[in-house]
């Protein structure tokens, strides 16, 4: 008796719904499908390699159901889009489609764009509904970019990289050793997945502040609604210098998206002191699911640059000889806990047994000193222990932790909040700074060489300069 109750309980139900939904087409030239968006940007494509997916809704706002009588593609690069609709990718499967009455189907959109001569040329087409004999359109656009590939490339003599066209690398990149790899101002090299830079020889990045050197991912266009594939990282795996390596140099270069960021492994035999294995200027070092810099007994000096977002900590250093002058280490990594401080020294820093003969230092010995920078942001600026006795010294920089000055950190600003632009839920990560910044006038000039004169965008630093690697620039009036 239960499951005959419940059988006609179940049908009634079923019948209530069914009730729901007004039968038939509407015929109505006035009643015609809407689109999820405006337009389908599908944003800057690398040529003859297919794009990433663009997904829209063809919705039906009314009560009956609509009959999309015909979809099509036309324009004048219609040739080079192809969509599946509702699971189907023929044409066939497009026409007479029905839309039950406030439901919606699917068009995923995809593209192969040729390369037609340009360093880049504007693509565009449009998806025709046809329905009750009236067309709705929907502009699709795209910019074909076109490439130098590089697919597991060994430099084995002196090179020269130019800004013609960005490359797009597979696999590695390899600077063997006792080669040179130069890089031209303005050039874009874009790493495919787990793609890699290796230098055994030398890197010499010559960006400018106009033209500065960017080294990201390759993939182009939004991972969901409006939240770029730029601001992810394991997009590639990183660079890395090894222990034959020597005089890099890198000036305005951008590396971001990373899964290991920099990577630079010292010659424990080497002496750094003057003769950095590499040298940083004004660069930036974003975005890693590792570090953005790891160091191991080697040496580097760095000046106005920025080291920011990433998930183990942003600065490793173990070993070696290291200076930090006028940088910014900021940590607002999105995707994962951060789980190291800014800057973490891996080994002790000194040995108990050492007797100051400089001829025979232990391989975890290591000397840093970090001047007129900025240690702002989620977590810990410094790994835990002391660092009495140490020589690693911070002078003229600002802590986001209350503390007081000693003989490791000289006239330091303690417990301020450097104002940064940062929007950190609206994915800004801008680390220049607000009008009301503690840290503007606060640096010592005395402190800096003539490299920190003027920063990452070209402004001058002056006589009385601001911590960190930005200049403090007054913002316009709109």
């Amino acid at each position: 008796m239960k499951m005959i109750v419940r059988f006609l309980l179940s049908i009634t139900v079923v019948l209530a719904l069914g009730a729901c939904i007004e039968d038939g087409f509407t015929t109505s030239p006035s009643d015609t499908p809407v689109f999820s968006t405006d337009i389908v940007d599908m944003g800057d494509v690398f040529t003859d390699e297919t794009t990433p997916t663009s997904r829209i809704l063809i919705h039906n706002r009314n009560s009956k159901s609509l009959l999309l009588s015909e979809i099509s593609l036309s324009g004048p690069d219609a040739e080079y889009f192809r969509i599946n609709v509702d699971g189907s990718s023929t044409p066939q499967g497009w026409n007479n489609l029905e839309i039950r009455g406030k439901d919606s189907v699917f068009v995923l959109i995809q593209a192969t764009l040729p390369e037609r001569g340009d360093l880049t040329d504007n693509f565009s087409a449009q998806l025709d509904v046809r329905t009750n004999g009236v067309v709705t359109s929907l502009p699709i656009v795209a910019r074909g970019v076109n490439v130098t590939r590089l697919r597991a490339q060994t430099i084995t003599s002196d090179t020269r990289l130019v800004a013609d066209k960005p490359y797009q690398i597979y696999d590695s990149l390899v600077v063997a050793p006792g080669a040179t790899l130069t890089i031209d101002p303005g050039t874009t090299l874009c790493f495919h997945d787990k793609g890699e830079l290796i230098v055994r020889g030398t890197l010499i990045c010559e960006g400018t502040a106009e033209q500065p050197i960017v080294m990201t991912g390759d993939r182009t266009g939004n991972v969901v609604t409006d939240i770029s594939f730029d601001i992810m990282s394991r997009q590639w795996t990183g660079v890395f210098f090894t222990r034959t390596s020597a005089d890099n140099h890198m000036a305005y270069t951008v590396v971001k998206n990373t899964t290991q960021g920099v990577t630079v492994s010292g010659d424990p035999e080497a002496d750094y002191s003057t003769r950095p294995q590499l040298t940083l200027l004004n660069s930036v070092l974003r975005n890693s699911a590792g570090c953005v810099l790891e160091a191991y007994r080697s040496g580097i000096k760095a000046t106005g640059c920025e080291f920011a977002e990433a998930a183990d900590g942003l600065v490793y250093l173990q070993g070696g000889e290291y200076r930090f002058d006028q940088s910014t280490f900021a940590n607002n990594y999105l995707f994962a806990a951060i789980s190291g401080p800014a800057v973490q020294f891996g080994e002790p820093a000194y040995d108990e047994e050492w007797d100051g003969d400089t001829d025979g230092l232990p391989a975890s010995y290591i000397k840093a000193e970090f001047t007129n920078s900025i240690l702002y942001g989620i977590g810990t600026e410094l790994s835990h222990g002391e660092l009495e006795g140490c020589e690693i010294y911070f002078r003229n920089c600002l802590f986001k932790s209350k503390g007081d000055d000693d003989d490791n950190f000289i006239n330091c600003i303690w417990g301020e909040d450097p104002l940064y632009y940062t929007e950190r839920l609206e994915y800004i990560f801008d680390y220049r700074l607000r009008p009301e910044s503690p840290a503007i006038g606060k640096a010592d000039g005395t402190l800096s060489g003539p490299e920190a004169a003027v920063d990452f965008y070209g402004n001058r630093r002056g006589s009385i300069p601001d911590l960190g690697a930005y200049v403090f620039t007054p913002p316009t009036e709109d």
